[in-house]
């Protein structure tokens, strides 16, 4: 079918010479239709309590409750997708736990190298860390989406590293979730959608003689989401206010599976079962999960006295979800055909429970502002895996088994103070002092036995059969844990303008964690306005990023055969004894240098902002590959550890280079009697080198010598994610007409194969996005939409790396891979 990008770039300019040939009025807030847009407060990056947007030393975007509220499913980490062009949200599938919980990229690093903070207040990160062949590998970051949308006031983003100002895992940016403090109204909102497309792939041929046919197209209606969501405001005595919100989400899968033209049946007498030709051959779930999920979420506070304030909230969310694996034939070993006389699908459905809660207190004493608060935050996974068997337990296998799961809690005080002193330079010397303690626990619970263990039935010929249930074996008592760690952080924050046109910022941070030791990170910022227009701005910092809980604790073992001899194959812990005899080591901190180099320009009302940024990152924590060569499994029995078929752990030792810049437009136009148009246009290129991979001493006597990183991992660091990406998204409003347009085009990306041969390329594409508003009443309003409304699929694998025709798309698209998306969206206002 014909799917090319549009011709963005040409559009880009010829709007962007357009901006300047006329008179200007602006804003500079991302999502926004405020005329004094200019004027928004921010308190990310900053502690100076009234810093605007456009008057920071680094670049912050404000996204709106409203640009939230008009995405077709609307959710805060697809909201930040098509709003930030440094941002990136693939929609992995067939990758296990990580088709639920969905990671998000910035300034193409790792989901946990960005800091998550609600109200300024560290976010608890998601108990899963990301194993598979996905973005986001190794990684355990925070699930944004646990947050109902209809509790947000706006998003910050800090594009700039901050490490000394908020601590670990600030290396690529901030994201600063702002919650509704409403004492009045509220709104409810229910909207339903679904895929409407049409999708093509490659085939690769049947056997000779096949009875039954190919196909390489296919028209789809699936999806269908439906999200009903409420807040509401609601004073608390007389100065005080409760917002809370309520949302339910019911989400259908999509199927973009290819058609499977492998034998599915055993021989009957030499000859094809009829059955070959009437089998459905479009057997994966491969796309969007199935997921049904429940979310409350309050903010409250108000007023002591005149002197103290008190803040709070709470929030739970139940996902519970639904993917698949990759199809069993009927043929395979791995299956019973008493059972599966067809084959199966074997389903993965984990559980989600997410749970957070915060308190606090703000006074001043002695011309000090203080802020005490106390927050916690739990995320617990388990799974169940369906329709599916434990082969080495014959016929008697039960097809539902309990796989068992982990959790991740986090318990965190804060002490801050920030005061002004009059030190004669030209504005008050901004002084802000602080101090965290925070404990992080992280628990692995086993399954059920039947999930993992063998039950000796062996096959007919004889040899044995995996352990464990088919696609997902649960965890094994072996691998349960029980850890906890304490960290303990302060820091020092001035700021002020040493002379009218020039303001300076440093900050300073000192960390000790219980674990790995102590860091000490700085920061140096500055801007200079040179007209109240036109300014630079500038920083130069170093950062880090502690080894998660996940990638220190996590561990898991499945049976892999080896020439048909089977085999335990672990994660490992870093600090297991068969990993250390690999050369594993305790994980140390990540640490990065940031140089950031930008200009701001204000037009009328509006802005053009662009930031160029340099980041090295050294001491990077991968998950290395499966070490299961025959000399690794030699080693490792020579060294006390017999029977034990290999593995992989987390290790320390990538280095990379990340250098780009984006830039950002804002101009909105009063067209009088025609309304009002906003335009944002923006634009990034990011450019990531991998410099160095890690080694171990024991790898390295080895012959051949088996590599931890090879190159699959460091293209998808250098390729796996869109170099380019620019968006250009229009907002028109006339009385109670209103309609948004928005075109995100994203560069190519390479789905990198062990060998250039197996390499795959996604070329650029271009998605476009299209909502009509009509307000009926004052408190009732109607918006249909289109998201990829020309229906724009990544480009399908050519037949030779899509043999099972079940994932005929890369993962690693930017924008997944569902295709157009229809909805209607019903919004009351209370």
């Amino acid at each position: 079918m014909h799917r090319h990008a549009l011709p963005t770039a040409g559009l880009l300019a010829t709007a962007i010479a357009s901006l300047f040939a006329g008179p200007a009025a602006a804003q500079s807030t991302t999502g926004t239709s405020t005329e004094d847009s200019q004027a928004t407060v921010v308190v990310t990056g900053t502690r100076v309590s009234n810093r605007t947007v456009l008057d920071t030393s680094a670049p912050v975007d404000v996204i709106s409750a409203e640009m939230i509220k008009n995405t077709g499913v609307p959710e805060i980490t697809q909201a930040l997708s098509v709003a930030l062009p440094s941002l990136n949200f693939p929609r992995p599938g067939l990758a296990d736990g990580t088709d639920t919980i969905r990671p998000a990229t910035l300034r193409g690093l790792a989901p946990d190298q960005t800091l998550v903070l609600v109200n300024s207040k560290r976010r608890h990160t998601s108990s899963l860390v990301n194993l598979n062949g996905t973005i986001g590998r190794g990684s355990a970051a925070v699930d944004m989406n646990t947050i109902p949308t209809g509790i947000v006031k706006n998003i910050e983003v800090l594009r700039d590293g901050a490490s000394a100002q908020y601590g670990s895992d600030a290396i690529a940016g901030v994201v600063n979730i702002r919650l509704r403090q409403d004492r009045t109204g509220g709104e409810a909102t229910a909207s339903y959608g679904e895929r409407i497309t049409d999708y093509d792939f490659a085939v690769t041929p049947p056997p000779a003689n096949a009875n039954w046919g190919t196909q390489d197209s296919r028209s789809r209606h699936d999806g269908e989401t439906a999200t009903v969501s409420l807040w509401k405001g609601l004073p608390l005595g007389e100065t005080g206010y409760l917002t809370i919100a309520g949302e339910y989400k019911d989400q259908k899968h999509t199927e973009r599976s290819g058609y499977d033209t492998r034998q599915q049946y055993p021989l009957v007498n030499g000859a094809y079962d009829p059955r070959e030709a009437t089998i459905n051959r479009f057997n994966a779930w491969y796309g969007e999960p199935e997921l049904k999920q429940y979310t409350v979420f309050a903010n409250a506070g108000g007023d002591i006295n005149e002197k103290v304030k008190w803040y709070g909230w709470a929030s739970y969310q139940r996902r519970e979800a639904e993917s698949g694996g990759f199809f069993r034939r009927a043929l395979q070993d791995n299956n019973t055909i008493q059972i599966y006389p067809d084959g199966f699908l074997p389903i993965i459905a984990p559980d989600v429970d997410d749970f957070s809660a915060a308190g606090g207190v703000t006074f001043t004493s002695g011309g000090w502002d203080f802020d005490s608060s106390l927050s916690y935050g739990k995320n617990k996974m388990d799974f169940t895996i369906k329709n599916t068997l434990n082969r080495s337990l014959g016929p008697s296998s039960k097809t539902v088994f309990e796989a068992g799961g982990f959790s991740y809690d986090q318990l965190t005080y804060n002490l801050s103070a920030v005061k002004q002193f009059e030190v004669g330079l030209a504005s008050p010397l901004n002084v802000a002092v602080g101090g965290e303690a925070r404990r992080e626990g992280y628990k692995l619970e086993a399954g059920e036995p039947d999930s993992y263990r063998n039950g000796g039935v062996r096959l007919a010929s004889g040899l044995p059969t995996a352990s464990g249930a088919q696609v997902f074996p649960g965890f094994r008592p072996s691998d349960t844990s029980d850890s906890h760690r304490t960290a303990y952080s302060v820091y020092g924050d001035l700021e002020a303008n040493l002379l009218p046109k020039l303001l300076a910022s440093f900050a300073v941070r000192g960390e000790h964690y219980s674990d790995f030791g102590s860091n000490w990170s700085g920061k140096l910022a500055g801007r200079y306005d040179f007209t109240p227009a036109f300014g630079v701005r500038g920083s130069v910092q170093n950062g880090f990023r502690a080894p998660s809980m996940q990638q220190q604790f996590f561990t898991s073992t499945s049976t892999n055969f080896i020439n048909g001899v089977p085999f335990d194959i672990t994660t490992f812990k870093p600090t297991d004894a068969a990993a250390v005899a690999l050369g594993a080591k305790p994980l140390d901190a990540e640490k990065s240098t940031n140089f950031s180099l930008g200009a701001v320009a204000k037009v009328g009302r509006g802005s053009i902002t662009v930031d160029g940024f340099h980041i090295d990152i050294r001491n990077r924590i991968v998950l290395s590959e499966n070490l299961t060569q025959t000399n690794v499994r030699n080693f490792l029995e020579a060294n006390g550890f017999p029977g034990v078929g290999g593995g992989r752990f987390f290790i320390n030792g990538v280095d990379t280079t990340t250098k780009g810049v984006d830039v950002v437009v804002n101009y909105p136009w009063n067209l009088g009697s025609a309304g009002r148009f906003d335009l944002t246009l923006a634009g990034n290129y990011t450019d990531t080198e991998v410099t160095k991979v890690p080694q171990t001493a024991a790898l390295a006597a080895l012959s051949p010598a088996p590599v931890l990183f090879d190159r699959v991992n460091v293209l998808t660091f250098e390729q796996g994610t869109p170099k380019t990406k620019y968006t250009a998204s229009g907002t028109w409003n006339l009385g109670p007409w209103g309609t948004t347009l928005r075109a995100t085009r994203y560069g190519k990306v390479l789905t990198p194969g062990t060998t250039a041969a197996l390499d795959h390329t996604m070329s650029a594409r271009t998605l476009v996005d299209l909502e009509g508003r009509f307000a009926i009443s004052k408190a009732l309003s109607v918006a249909l939409g289109a998201e990829n409304l020309f229906d724009q699929y990544p480009d399908p694998y050519p037949a030779a790396l899509n043999t099972t025709g079940n994932a005929p798309y890369t993962n690693y698209s930017p924008f997944g891979r569902s295709g157009r998306y229809v909805y209607a969206r019903l919004t009351y206002t209370l």
